[in-house]
């Protein structure tokens, strides 16, 4: 009786599977790497909010691709507190943030008013 070569053999699809779950396992890993080699884009965001003393800044912004962030208004730790000085509600910025843990963090700001 001749095999079925219609379907690959069991050995082979094990394979694939155990490659693309390598590959899936290995993807955040190679983001942060990405993230920390200083591949963080900077993305279009207005000021809502600057809290200097809590060193936190409000921000309506655009998508964030590198952290799967939709576009959104939302709260942000910021690294450097001097990034504040001079930032007005309103204010056109474009900004990198990182995920830091379980928080976003905005690690840099260029001001584009």
């Amino acid at each position: 009786m001749m095999p079925n070569r219609s379907h690959p053999p069991r050995r082979h699809t094990l394979q694939r599977l155990s490659a693309g779950l390598l590959a899936a396992a290995l993807l955040p890993h190679a983001r942060a790497q990405s993230t920390a080699a200083g591949a963080v884009p900077f993305v279009a965001a207005e000021v809502r909010r600057v809290d200097a003393g809590a060193a936190k800044l409000t921000l309506k912004h655009e998508a964030m691709p590198h952290l799967d962030m939709p576009a959104m208004t939302m709260v942000f730790q910021v690294k450097d507190p001097a990034l504040l000085q001079g930032l007005e509600n309103g204010m056109k910025v474009k900004v990198a943030v990182e995920k830091q843990g379980s928080a976003y963090v905005v690690t840099g700001l260029q001001r584009t008013d």
